[in-house]
């Protein structure tokens, strides 16, 4: 029966470029249905003097989207993934995983140190990022480098960049591309230097629980290598109990094997400071996905991960009471 969905999203450039995305497909799948965006303000888009860390993260880019859902406003929503909590409200569900881009974290430099690798920079240069995972490891593998705080829309970091308040900010890859910038990354950070943001370069569309209508039209998008992987980094956040803004950072891969797929994921946990850094793999069935990302966060757990973990949320309790 043909009906009219109403998709929610952010008002920021990148959430409408990811939703039009997701409403043009759904269109083009779906002609006798129609997709109407409805743009909302979320509290992470409105304060934008605050370090992330230090607002908390229980729903900073979500929260509104899902009232106007339990609310019958919309829906559905469309998330970066990244930004998804791993516990959802009552009534609400991850409906789909989309085709995932490139998670790999950008250095974006300034022009007086183009052509530069993140090996190359001098001592002392100011290098902005608003995520503590970013900064924890970027901490711990380049110590001689200083690192400041940068917020604001993708278009307002490189603005900052550009005038010369850094000397270079870490982005997503998969933003960048999303609005035509690929030209401005200067290198592909590998993973042993960044390990990405779980959820990074996906889409994640969150819906109602059990409205079977919007869950059939939205399975249309959905992508199976990119869900299992993002499944298994979701599982290993939310056995750490770790939210979207502690540094905790993910790699995921699923390998042909003659006894079916494999799913291999590798996670770290760091300090704030970056002098502790634990990380391991763990590799299980891809049709199981959930059960490598808990069994990583296991590994991690008897190596020191809770300890930190407690630690960085004693700072984070500490400066949000400052």
């Amino acid at each position: 029966m043909a009906r009219t969905f109403k998709i929610g999203s952010r008002k920021s450039e990148l959430a409408l470029v990811q939703s039009r995305w997701v409403q043009s497909e759904l269109q083009k799948l779906h002609p006798d249905c129609s997709f109407e965006l409805v743009t909302m303000e979320t509290q992470g888009d409105i304060i934008l003097d605050v370090a992330l860390a230090k607002i908390g993260d229980k729903g900073l880019f979500t929260k509104e989207l899902e009232v106007g859902m339990l609310q019958h406003q919309t829906d559905f929503a469309v998330h970066s993934l990244k930004d998804l909590p791993t516990h959802l409200p009552e009534g609400l569900m991850l409906g789909g995983i989309t085709a995932r881009e490139n998670p790999a974290d950008a250095l974006v430099l300034h022009a007086k140190h183009a052509g530069a690798s993140i090996d190359a920079l001098p001592e002392g240069s100011v290098v902005g990022t608003s995520s503590l995972r970013r900064l924890a490891q970027l901490r711990h593998h380049y110590p001689q480098l200083s690192f400041k705080d940068i917020r604001g829309n993708l278009n307002t970091r490189l603005r900052k960049l550009d005038e010369g308040q850094y000397d270079a900010i870490i982005l997503a890859v998969a933003g960048l591309e999303r609005l035509g910038m690929g030209d401005r990354i200067s290198q592909k950070l590998p993973a042993e230097v960044s390990l990405h943001a779980v959820g990074q370069g996906a889409l994640g569309i969150e819906c109602r629980a059990g409205d079977e209508e919007v869950l059939a039209v939205l399975q249309s998008l959905v992508d199976a290598d990119s869900t299992r992987r993002c499944l298994a980094e979701r599982a290993f956040l939310r056995q750490l109990e770790g939210g979207c803004q502690v540094p905790i950072g993910v790699n995921s891969e699923v390998i042909a094997d003659a006894a079916g797929d494999r799913l291999q994921l590798t996670g770290m946990v760091a300090s704030l400071d970056g002098q502790q850094l634990i990380r391991d793999r763990a590799i299980g069935s891809a049709e199981d996905p959930e059960a490598v990302g808990i069994q990583l966060a296991h590994l991690l757990r008897e190596q020191g991960a809770t300890e930190i973990l407690q630690a960085i949320f004693a700072t984070l309790d500490r400066e949000a009471v400052h």
